[in-house]
């Protein structure tokens, strides 16, 4: 069986193109599931795929063409090269065609094999998981959700004699509780690096806790309150919003960075002047791939910047906009400075302090949101977002939780709520609900914001 560093290797040889990029990956899975406090299915996979983009001179400029395939070998790879080559002369002339990077020193990991998740990452989650049944059972809850920890160890060699490796690993913890004849629905999530000090007792209480919680319930009509969002909650908006702040579409009006008549708003204040949002590949516990790799040109990314450095970058500072998502490319093209995007975002509000459950105390009245569910951009132009809340909503007065509201679907746009910040909590690593399988390295504190926009009753429980 070929090694990724084989391939890799391969691929460039067999390359007869003006430049050659050859993307090996390897994931690595392990996962638990289960259903109404029993394990349902365990498993242990690995996934193999390489790309290989081909830089190819044609009338105009320079062309690219890219091709992924599955579980490659050494032989089969020289047939992708082809099919890229071909690709890229069918493609035409590329407008964010440049040099490839070259003298990048070469990972000193190069050589290792790619890491394999096992089994035994369950050594500590699995008997903390078996408790929490037992006890659930005895208590008429029933528990769903599954715990996966995972690999991927990218190998990126060009032409250009860029020889990269990284291995990028995250542990995800989901649980979702029901009682009272499933009457009652809380959820409750975790992610890290790894599954370890990812802890189900924790969750578990939490669950109970909401469950406890619903018991009473308390009408709220529909409209614009004051929310207090949990860490989780705030991650699937600025999210949403990090993907959607891409220099070229601010440059050509079609986003809510856009400024009117012309050009970004880079360099103004769009948001509360607390508000710190920014990104570091090194950044402890949200540690991500520290150079570009894509397999296709975007907006958003080039593959001709494939090996070049990611490093610390802010966003938005002091409230104030202060970079994009550029290409070297679209960097020129909007006179702004070159900013890759970064797999990791942190969020801080100056001066916000202590956990969810002392913002809840210091909370006189409003709807404590645990997660969002469904969230979909209705207008770039505005990012105004719609989706609905789900698995309990909290009516907080007085400081204390009184009871559970009804779900909601709500509109509103992260910008808009990033400058309604009334307090916040400290900065924690959190899973967006919606968003965990796509974007697992976040860290949010809770926000309390006001006139958050809940604009219909909804039924998701």
């Amino acid at each position: 069986m070929s090694t990724p560093q084989e391939i890799v290797e391969r691929a460039l040889e067999a390359s007869s193109s003006l430049g050659c990029v050859v993307i090996a990956r390897s994931r690595s899975v392990a996962n638990l599931r289960w259903a109404r406090n029993t394990l349902t299915t365990n498993g242990e996979t690995v996934a193999d795929s390489v790309s290989v983009i081909a830089l190819v001179a044609v009338e105009g400029g320079v062309a690219a063409g890219s091709v992924t395939a599955s579980a490659p070998t050494a032989e089969s790879v020289v047939e992708l090269v082809r099919a890229a080559e071909a690709a890229a002369l069918e493609s035409g002339a590329a407008e964010d065609a440049r040099d490839l990077p070259a003298e990048i020193p070469t990972s000193p990991d190069w050589s290792d094999v790619p890491r394999l998740v096992t089994s035994s990452a369950f050594v500590d989650v699995a008997p903390a998981l078996g408790d929490v049944f037992a006890g659930a059972r005895a208590d008429g809850i029933e528990h769903f959700g599954y715990a996966e920890e995972s690999a991927v160890t990218t190998y990126l060699g060009t032409s250009t004699g860029t020889r990269l490796r990284f291995t990028g690993t995250e542990g995800r913890l989901e649980l979702t509780a029901k009682s009272h004849g499933r009457t009652r629905s809380a959820w409750a999530g975790r992610a890290g690096r790894t599954l370890g000090g990812l802890d189900p007792h924790e969750a578990d209480a939490e669950l109970r806790r909401g469950l406890g919680w619903q018991a009473n319930a308390v009408e709220i009509a529909p409209g614009r309150h004051t929310a207090l969002l949990s860490p989780s909650a705030a991650a699937d908006l600025v999210i949403d919003l990090y993907w959607s702040s891409v220099a070229r579409d601010a440059h050509e009006g079609r986003s809510v960075w856009s400024k009117p008549g012309g050009g970004t708003r880079v360099g103004e204040v769009v948001v509360d002047p607390r508000v710190h949002l920014h990104s570091d590949p090194q950044a402890p516990g949200l540690e991500g791939g520290d150079f570009v790799a894509v397999t296709g040109s975007s907006s958003s990314g080039s593959v001709f910047d494939n090996g070049l450095p990611l490093g610390p970058v802010d966003w938005i500072s002091d409230g104030v906009l202060q970079r994009l998502i550029s290409t070297r490319h679209t960097a020129e093209l909007t006179g702004l400075p070159f900013s890759p995007g970064v797999e990791n975002l942190r969020l801080d509000v100056e001066g916000g302090h202590g956990s969810l459950e002392d913002v809840i105390a210091r909370t006189d009245d409003g709807l404590l949101v645990t997660c969002l569910w469904y969230n979909r951009v209705v207008d770039p132009q505005t990012l105004l977002l719609t989706g609905l809340t789900r698995d309990g909503v909290y009516v907080v007065r007085g400081g204390e939780v009184v009871g559970a509201a009804t779900n909601f679907r709500f509109n509103d746009s992260p910008v808009g709520v990033l400058g309604r910040i009334l307090d916040a909590g400290s900065t924690v690593p959190t899973l967006a609900r919606e968003m965990g399988d796509y974007f697992n390295r976040a860290a949010l504190p809770p926000l309390l914001v006001r006139d958050f926009n809940f604009s219909t009753v909804s039924q998701a429980s």
